[in-house]
């Protein structure tokens, strides 16, 4: 919608909370110079470096990030160069450039670069994880309700090619109330002999809550202890919503499998994602698709499996968007510039803003912990007497984008990110309280 449109639609009448709405979407700077590295912490140098209209408060951005300059401006070289002259740019890359890409992954995410498989997404990433891993009749995939259509689907499909049973448990009932102990002991009680996986999912979109992961893998590593080689289970994370947020090392994080989109909280190109794996769990798990990497050259002769780095062995071959995944490792290096503890800080003082304000409305009922160790990016609530949708029809026609959890049990959702500041956080907060 056009600037000048969407004002008329609010109305200039209709009250302070649109005039100063309207006041607050001011027209975009000049795009900056993606050759100017950031300041760690500079906020409003990274959001001149988005195209992201200001037409509108964007709390949703979360579900597929708009470009920033970097990124977008290596997409376009590489774009250019296909374009001009296809056959020989991709011969002089592939060979190459996804070992570069992986190695920035590494540089930002922890853990070796050799450990990391390229995806187009944290579907994708799921999708592999679960269909290549290694599992017989009788085997026991435990999941939690929490997890993500992509998830639950992964491992059904997969249980019935296999035989393998799935398992579902709530490690939580009251979201707001959650608490790790609870986690942890429903986590325990629920697994078994026959548990040979267990799926979970970092930070739920259906309700905002993080799960302590790190405490998770300990419970899960304590039981291990008790088995013997391929007994032992796997703990595998979908991790889309706390990758780009939280200050983490994955290779520290204590799961086996990570698997995450990097075209959310990351700003990276649409299209693209990573997995994650340690060598005993690769080690358990075969590829689905063919890679034209490495593994190419061992089907031609000229190598041995041997020298095939596992990641490159497990990213999926054949031809893709190659203008965006090439242009992945400018979403790291600004992350890295940015600085990922002052990116943790940021994204938690403005969802814990937000939180606090929905807290003090007596018609909204809040769903996602207060606590910022047990939540992350994503503010799930409840607006008295209103369905999710109508609250976020409602919002959009006053000039904010929100979204619903696209779950059963749907919630309304606010998605704070590093794009948005404390203003635009109460202009939204005001809108949410004279719905009352």
């Amino acid at each position: 919608m056009l600037r000048r449109q969407f004002l008329h639609a609010l109305g200039l009448g209709a009250g302070a909370g649109l005039a100063s709405i309207s006041s607050c979407l001011q027209a975009a700077p000049k795009l900056a110079n993606a050759n100017n590295a950031l300041a760690p912490g500079d906020w409003q140098a990274l959001r001149n470096l988005f195209p992201l209209t200001r037409d509108y408060i964007q709390l949703s951005t979360f579900l597929l990030a708009s470009h920033p300059a970097p990124v977008s401006q290596a997409i376009e070289k590489h774009r250019h160069a296909f374009d001009e002259n296809p056959s020989d740019y991709w011969h002089q890359h592939f060979l190459t450039i996804d070992g570069k890409i992986m190695q920035a992954a590494a540089d930002y995410m922890g853990g070796e670069a050799q450990h990391i498989a390229l995806t187009d997404s944290t579907t994708m990433g799921l999708g592999l994880i679960y269909s290549g891993l290694k599992l017989q009749a009788g085997d026991e995939i435990l999941q939690t309700v929490h997890d993500h259509y992509s998830t639950d689907m992964s491992l059904a499909h997969r249980a019935k090619r296999t035989g393998a049973t799935v398992k579902r448990i709530a490690l939580y009932d009251e979201p707001a109330q959650v608490n790790v102990d609870q986690v942890l002991k429903r986590l325990h009680d629920a697994i078994g002999r026959q548990t040979k996986v267990v799926a979970a999912t970092w930070v739920h979109s259906s309700t905002g809550v993080k799960l302590p992961i790190r405490a998770m893998a300990d419970t899960i590593t304590q039981l291990n202890q008790q088995r013997k080689g391929e007994q032992q289970i796997l703990f595998c994370v979908d991790g889309v919503h706390g990758f780009g947020i939280e200050d983490q090392d994955i290779s520290h994080l204590g799961c086996d499998f990570f698997v995450a989109g990097t075209h959310k909280w990351i700003f990276g190109p649409r299209g693209t994602g990573v997995i994650w794996g340690n060598e005993r769990a690769w080690a358990q798990s075969e590829p689905v698709i063919p890679s034209f990497g490495g593994s190419y050259d061992v089907w031609l002769g000229s190598a041995t499996q041997d020298e095939v780095p596992i990641g490159d062995h497990m990213s999926p071959g054949g031809f893709h968007s190659f203008e965006h995944r090439w242009a992945l490792p400018e979403a790291f290096k600004l992350h890295l510039q940015l600085g990922k503890a002052n990116v943790q800080k940021r994204i938690h003082q403005l969802n814990t803003q937000t939180k606090q304000g929905l807290a003090k409305m007596p018609h909204v009922t809040l769903y996602t912990p207060s606590d910022s160790s047990l939540s992350s990016g994503l503010v799930c609530f409840d607006v008295k007497g209103l369905a999710p949708e109508t609250v976020v029809e409602k919002m959009h026609a006053k000039g904010i984008i929100m979204s619903s959890t696209p779950y059963r049990q749907s919630y309304a959702r606010f998605a704070p990110s590093l794009l948005n500041n404390e203003q635009e956080i109460e202009l939204a907060l005001a809108e949410i309280r004279a719905l009352a």
